[in-house]
């Protein structure tokens, strides 16, 4: 499903050069709930932004369901975001002046759906999330733990092929955070496909598999089907 081959990725500062990924090959099959670990700097978000098609890596080629994604147009790559890939933000990025309801169509609408299927889907993912008595309420009239919920069926109303999640519980407590944590974890078991990208190793032993970032590169790859690896890296000197 995924595969991400020799992916760099390079800043220019003026004359300084920042290697934020180097040599990045990961490949994540269909169905797998993996977390991809890292401290500040080390590389997640830019691999994030690549992962999401929200931004493209200097060097690599990245494939996504068959397709390289790096010969595609910006209008392309939009399309695809919206069709094949849900993301899950840590400060929930839901509209204020929308409700819940509202919230959640937003990708049936870019998608072209009547508002009809618009409503009835949204409805239905809102239930399932347990918000289906809070519909009709702004995001400001929600719990954090409310909002991430309606943010999660956002990113599952077009029924993406990947579910990218940027520091889910971030701005949760811990319980609210493994009531979310426990939804993806029931997501993973339906055959839903989950990038989780965080900080917190507590978090990340929810998936069934963990990649740890340093440096901008891969230095470990715990894949339950393969054996565990870790890589030895040399510093950039």
């Amino acid at each position: 499903m995924i595969a991400l081959h020799d992916i760099s990725k390079v800043y220019h500062a003026g004359e300084v050069s920042i290697h934020a990924l180097s040599k990045i090959e990961i490949t994540i099959e269909k169905g797998e709930f993996v977390a991809i670990i890292g401290q500040s700097g080390s590389g997640k978000t830019t691999l994030l932004d690549i992962l999401g098609c929200l931004g493209r890596p200097t060097e690599g080629e990245y494939w996504l369901d068959g397709q390289n994604v790096g010969f595609m147009s910006d209008s392309e790559l939009t399309t695809i975001r919206n069709q094949k890939i849900g993301f899950v933000f840590q400060t929930f990025h839901l509209l204020p002046r929308k409700t819940a309801l509202e919230n959640v169509q937003l990708p049936l609408q870019y998608a072209g759906f009547s508002l009809g299927a618009q409503r009835t889907r949204a409805s239905a993912l809102l239930k399932r999330v347990g918000l289906e008595d809070r519909m009709l309420h702004f995001p400001t009239q929600l719990s954090g733990g409310q909002q991430q919920r309606v943010a999660i069926a956002r990113a599952l109303v077009n029924e993406p092929a990947i579910l990218l999640a940027d520091e889910p519980t971030g701005n949760l407590d811990s319980r609210t955070g493994q009531e979310v944590m426990a939804m993806f974890d029931e997501l993973h078991h339906e055959g839903q496909t989950i990038l989780l990208i965080t900080h917190d190793q507590e978090v990340a032993q929810a998936a069934e598999r963990r990649i740890t970032l340093r440096d901008g590169q891969v230095v470990s790859d715990d894949d339950p089907k393969r054996s565990s690896t870790t890589i030895e890296v040399t510093e950039h000197t």
